[in-house]
């Protein structure tokens, strides 16, 4: 974290489910080949309606990021002037049904009719996407405004779609890009930006699945969370071999302004390279910096859940982080009976991020929705963020089509009005190969009811967890190593028995069975060691009850 400056719940936190749930409306397959044709004209560049002052505003002849960052700096000094949300009939009146049958049309792609690796469709405001945003493009100097209209979306039956095509739009509720990602013939879907500050991408093989944020404000607290949003766009125009694109936002809200760099590279694993700087008008309760956004409803370690044939149902299995000193922790998610906050002190953590460890297909048994192909996504802070915390925020949910996993970053330092800090940070999404230094990693984590199958006595307060380490240096060791497991269970609870046992397939499994003393959560942890030397990655997990 390099600081600029010093001047010195939502209802149970509905997280923002806008930027994930439209993106599964408009996004339901990938972009296929377009067409060449016309597309969206580049328009002179228009007097923005909000009363900004001059140096409050974006000079699209003179751009760059600095002045973009002096401009935002500007506006977090004068009162937040509320970005306009009306949407002319029809459009403020679309449902579900309504919105998901307005696509854009594929011959009016934007770069469609140029080489390149790159091209541009937009997303139709309405339903979940009241507020439009400005998509500029340029040279990274000089940019113009892209003016879309009705002519370049189709309007599916039964929406009138004469009376849609001659609705005026102001803006857009976000955009896609594709590239050839999965085959050079085809141009697929690789990152989308939807929704308040959402975005997701896709590595090669992917389908859609967590999504991350821009910032994160007041999130799991008492106070009301605030949802920024990205008011305009500036993409540079990619060359004809470029592999990468450039796009830098704007951010506002009552509370904070931002400029943003974000420099995509797609591939096996597209990364995103981010560069934030944020300016506040006034203080936050809890900044949540590189926040990422997921889905558990069920897996191996939580199976309450209704009458559903698949075994499991996640975008993310876990939280993985990679701490300064280099101990990597495992954290399996769970679906909750309560809200359930866990903080994870570190200083300048090495890497963190919302995984999707489990790729078998038998796992999920889904040919639809394709859970085992969800992408992982980690965040790599560049610079030195100094100490804080990872944040993880597990919301109860009775269905998969809520997003109920939060992870951010909370830097020690509260931000104060006038303040100002600088993020860099490296994120990966895709299937992930990830690279433990030859520690075994935890492929599994099993819980349920104590006691064994003679035992007809009934104490709720005994569990049983079987966690699965597979890999790294422990999997050539003979069958008859003797692992240490180093244990943790807190004060409030009993370690009844612990046990280490060879899997078949060479793994190693460790058996705890526990008895909770209070109902307050419990915090476990546990690695395994061999002659003093540590052998896998630290299993963390919350024990609420229940499981």
């Amino acid at each position: 974290m390099k600081s600029l400056t010093r001047s010195t719940r939502r209802e149970t936190l509905k997280l923002g489910l806008g930027g994930v749930l439209a993106a599964a409306l408009a996004l339901d397959a990938r972009a296929q080949d377009a067409d060449p044709a016309a597309t969206p004209e580049e328009a002179a560049p228009t007097t923005p309606e909000d009363p900004l002052p001059p140096g409050a505003r974006v000079d699209l002849d003179n751009f760059s990021f600095d002045a973009l960052s002096a401009a935002m700096r500007e506006r977090a000094a004068q009162p937040y002037v509320p970005l306009q949300d009306e949407l002319p009939e029809p459009i403020a009146e679309l449902d579900y049904d309504g919105y998901r049958r307005i696509l854009f049309r594929r011959e009016r792609t934007v770069w469609a009719n140029e080489p390149g690796q790159f091209q541009l469709q937009a997303f139709y405001p309405g339903f979940l996407y009241r507020a439009t945003t400005r998509i500029h493009v340029g040279d990274g100097q000089r940019f113009q405004l892209l003016a879309f209209s009705g002519e370049d979306f189709e309007f599916l039956a039964p929406l009138d779609a004469d009376l849609f095509r001659n609705t005026p739009l102001d803006g857009v509720a976000g955009f896609r890009l594709t590239t050839p990602i999965d085959r050079p013939d085809l141009f697929d879907e690789v990152v989308s930006f939807l929704g308040a500050s959402y975005f997701r991408a896709l590595g090669r093989d992917n389908r859609y699945g967590l999504s991350a944020r821009g910032i994160a404000l007041n999130t799991a607290t008492t106070v009301e969370e605030e949802f920024p949003r990205f008011s305009a766009f500036y993409l540079v125009r990619p060359g004809p071999s470029d592999e990468r694109i450039t796009i830098f936002a704007e951010l506002d809200s009552p509370s904070v302004t931002g400029a943003y760099a974000f420099t995509v590279i797609p591939g096996q694993h597209t990364i995103i390279e981010v560069t934030k700087r944020l300016y506040f008008r006034n203080p936050v309760e809890r900044l949540g910096v590189a926040p990422l956004t997921s889905m558990y409803f069920y897996g191996e370690n939580n199976r309450r859940r209704p009458e559903d044939f698949r075994p499991e149902v996640h975008d993310s299995d876990g939280l993985m982080i990679v701490r300064a000193s280099g101990e990597r922790v495992w954290r399996p998610l769970k679906n909750p009976t309560e809200l359930a906050l866990s903080y994870f002190g570190e200083a300048s953590p090495r890497l963190f991020g919302l995984l999707q460890r489990d790729r078998e297909f038998a796992s999920y048994q889904d040919v639809e929705a394709r859970y085992d192909v969800r992408p992982s996504l980690t965040i790599e802070p560049l610079g030195d963020w100094g100490r804080g915390v990872v944040q993880l925020v597990e919301i109860p949910t009775n269905s998969e089509a809520n997003d109920n996993i939060v992870a951010f970053w909370v830097p020690e330092e509260r931000p104060a009005a006038g303040s100002a800090y600088e993020f860099r940070y490296r994120m990966r999404w895709g299937i992930l190969d990830e690279d433990a230094g030859g520690l075994a990693m935890v492929t599994g984590t099993y819980a349920g009811v104590g006691g064994n199958a003679a035992d007809t006595s009934d104490n709720p307060g005994l569990w049983r967890f079987e966690i699965n380490f597979d890999g790294g240096t422990a999997a050539s060791l003979p069958m008859d190593a003797r692992i240490e497991p180093l244990i943790d269970v807190g004060d409030n609870a009993r370690l009844q028995h612990a046990g280490m046992r060879r899997m078949p397939h060479g793994g190693w499994r460790l058996s705890l069975e526990l008895e909770k003393l209070d109902s307050a959560p419990v915090e476990l942890r546990a690695k395994l060691t061999y002659a003093g030397r540590t052998l896998s990655e630290t299993w963390l997990y919350q024990w609420t009850g229940a499981v």
